[in-house]
């Protein structure tokens, strides 16, 4: 099934094979681990990479901002961008202008350097390959193993938007019959509220641990929270965003709001007894959030959630 893959074929696939064992890896890859932590001379450098696979318009923008998210899950400043494009002929070097143009305007708005990467036009290819490394500085060791019995989960922004941005700008076709042109254009707006650097910087001071939901929504990012943790979550879902709009497409489109893929959205683990300065002060930056659960100890408190994710389900109709 095209997508992440699924967590039981990772661990055997992917993480049983870590190469050498070094001590200044602090934290490496893993179910719930957003990027990496290594330990350098006077910090810790954060170290993430993802793709852009969806999304066909703003995917310069998309591949910046998801990356950014990474870094700043834990705890980090993203600062050097590396970009690999494998960019179909048929496209062409102006797909390759066009699309590079816009990542250097949203990294030179986050005061983010393009340090480097890979371009290459392929005949072997029907679709780009866009794909990014972020790196980053940190002085905190935001970890899902550091998780506790009684922590509290804070979400910010709302379930399934980067997800509802990429169908109203890649397939409107899908929602012209359940939105006016007026909601149709709101919806689009939303993958302009991608970033969740700012909310990030906020919490990591109180924080144990943040993720950022992207493919499998808020389901995929509670269960490798859940995973990653060890503990199971006391839920509550009535507490986690979601927009009338987006609801509205699931009843018509008969698909999952919490499994659609949401960057811009922000899960952070903080001690109970630290959550409400933490949602204090980021109602001092405008910013809103609702408690969504509690981890809760023993397997038999284990939620179980899809990972699935409904994208691409959606993005094949006719």
């Amino acid at each position: 099934m095209p997508g992440k893959l699924q967590p039981d074929i990772l661990r055997k696939s992917v993480l049983d094979f870590t190469g050498s064992k070094r001590d200044d890896l602090i934290v490496g890859g893993g179910i719930g681990e957003d990027a990496a932590l290594i330990s350098v001379p006077n910090g810790i450098l954060v170290a993430a990479s993802d793709p852009v696979t969806g999304a066909a318009k703003n995917a310069g923008s998309l591949l910046v901002h998801i990356n950014a998210n990474d870094i700043a899950c834990k705890g980090g400043d993203p600062s050097w961008l590396i970009v690999t494009l494998i960019i179909p002929d048929s496209l062409g070097v102006n797909f390759i202008h066009d699309i590079m143009q816009e990542i250097h305007e949203t990294c030179e708005s986050m005061n983010i350097a393009i340090a480097g990467g890979h371009t290459e036009l392929t005949d072997r290819y029907l679709q780009p390959v866009i794909s990014g490394t972020m790196l980053g500085i940190t002085r905190y060791e935001l970890s899902a193993k550091k998780i506790q019995e009684g922590d509290v989960i804070l979400v910010t922004g709302h379930a399934g938007l980067e997800g509802m941005s990429i169908i109203a700008n890649d397939r409107p076709d899908l929602i012209t019959d359940i939105f006016t042109p007026d909601e149709i254009n709101i919806i689009r707006s939303w993958g302009k509220n991608l970033s969740v650097v700012e909310p990030a910087k906020i919490l990591r001071e109180f924080a144990r641990y943040m993720h950022d939901p992207t493919e499998g929504g808020i389901n995929g990012a509670l269960y490798e929270m859940q995973e990653g943790s060890g503990l199971g979550i006391e839920l509550c879902k009535e507490n986690i965003p979601v927009s009338e709009l987006t609801l509205r497409a699931s009843e018509k489109l008969k698909f999952d709001p919490f499994n659609l893929i949401s960057s811009g959205m922000l899960t952070a683990v903080i001690p109970s007894e630290k959550v409400q300065e933490a949602q204090e002060k980021l109602l001092l930056h405008g910013i809103s959030s609702g408690t969504a659960g509690v981890f809760r100890g023993g397997k038999n408190k284990k939620l179980t959630l899809s990972t699935h994710e409904e994208l691409w389900g959606i993005l094949s109709r006719v």
